[in-house]
């Protein structure tokens, strides 16, 4: 009898706030081809010899102000959530980390090691993109055909358009909303424009009206059309009049041309268009991290306050929230019985 298992996978941290270790991590990640998308030769240039001799310094810093005493608060979180979900499943789960520990290669193993030769790993993205999904499912792949050939894996799609997930972030927010604002954003991590592009299997996109098209085979491999679909469906749940919505996109690294409009100079801008009182939510991830504890819930609040804002309020990722759980178990338990059916 095959046994099954579940693999929860997240981005990744450091294994602490040292520059050294946040050197260690920025080079496994950025040196990923899915992120830094040149030829090696022009992609170890950029990365270890410009971005590893500035960077680190900077993001270690970054990283103190979110350490807690449990650690790097997107590590303890997926903790925080494998270890509700495991109350709620009878098969093991474990997590892993695209980069840095515990790696993908670390809770395969440990699934073994329980007897598992059937693994539904679930991708915690609710959006699909070249530099998250894709690049989890590659190194997946690569891992279980070097260490466990015998194992099988079958993987959780990206469920930004699964009403199971649109109810429960619409809910979280609306408990989290404050009584007044003039506008809520919706930030989401960028990503290159060129990303778009290479992912798009028609090459019909123009990152303009193609996004908003009611059926375009394109979208299940587009992170803007996923991006927007969320907001829209979003503040239908939250009956929010689309003028009262703002999307932006975050994080985004070097000179490139990244997708826009860019989350830090709209924060700059807004107090001037009259918006004094501003909520704003981060739904390309589903656990707090630096991007949203650091870069949105402080440097956010920075800008937009400079800008001539008043009132700044960030709402909190899902984290380990019981409905969030249980969307997590749903979307688990689906391939798990795909398993059974085979």
């Amino acid at each position: 009898m095959s046994k099954k298992g579940i693999l929860l996978v997240n981005l990744g941290s450091p294994k602490s706030t040292k520059v050294e270790d946040v050197k260690e991590y920025l080079d496994e990640f950025l040196m990923d081809e899915k992120v830094i998308d040149y030829r090696w030769f022009f992609r170890t240039l950029l990365v270890r010899g410009i971005i590893l001799n500035t960077r680190p310094k900077k993001s270690a810093a970054a990283y103190e102000t979110v350490w807690t005493e449990e650690g790097s608060p997107l590590i303890f979180i997926t903790e925080r959530i494998q270890k509700k979900l495991q109350k709620l499943v009878d098969v093991p789960v474990e997590i892993g980390m695209r980069y840095a520990e515990p790696s993908i290669e670390t809770g395969i193993r440990k699934l073994t090691e329980q007897g598992v030769t059937e693994v539904v790993l679930f991708p915690l993205y609710p959006q699909y993109a070249m530099s998250t999904t894709e690049t989890v499912v590659e190194k997946a792949e690569d891992v279980r055909k070097k260490h466990f050939p015998n194992i099988k894996i079958n993987y959780v799609q990206p469920f930004y358009n699964r009403e199971i997930y649109i109810d429960c972030l619409a809910e979280s927010i609306r408990e989290k909303l404050p009584e007044t604002f003039d506008a809520l954003q919706f930030s989401y991590h960028g990503v290159p424009e060129r990303h778009i592009f290479k992912t798009d299997p028609t090459k019909t996109c123009n990152l303009n009206d193609c996004c908003s098209r009611d059926s375009n085979p394109s979208h299940q491999f587009c992170y803007r059309h996923q991006c927007f679909k969320v907001t829209e469906e979003v503040i239908k749940k939250l009956n929010l009049p689309k003028e009262k919505v703002l999307v932006t996109f975050q994080s985004r690294l070097g000179n490139d041309k990244w997708m826009e409009p860019y989350t830090d100079e709209t924060l700059e801008n807004l107090g001037k268009k009259g918006i004094k009182n501003l909520a704003i939510v981060c739904p390309a991830f589903v656990s707090d991290c630096l991007e949203t504890l650091e870069e949105i819930s402080v440097e956010g609040k920075e800008q937009f306050m400079h800008g001539g804002g008043e009132n700044y309020h960030y709402i909190p990722c899902l984290n380990d929230e019981d409905r969030w759980i249980e969307v997590v178990k749903t979307l688990c338990e689906e391939r798990l019985h795909e398993f059974y059916l085979v």
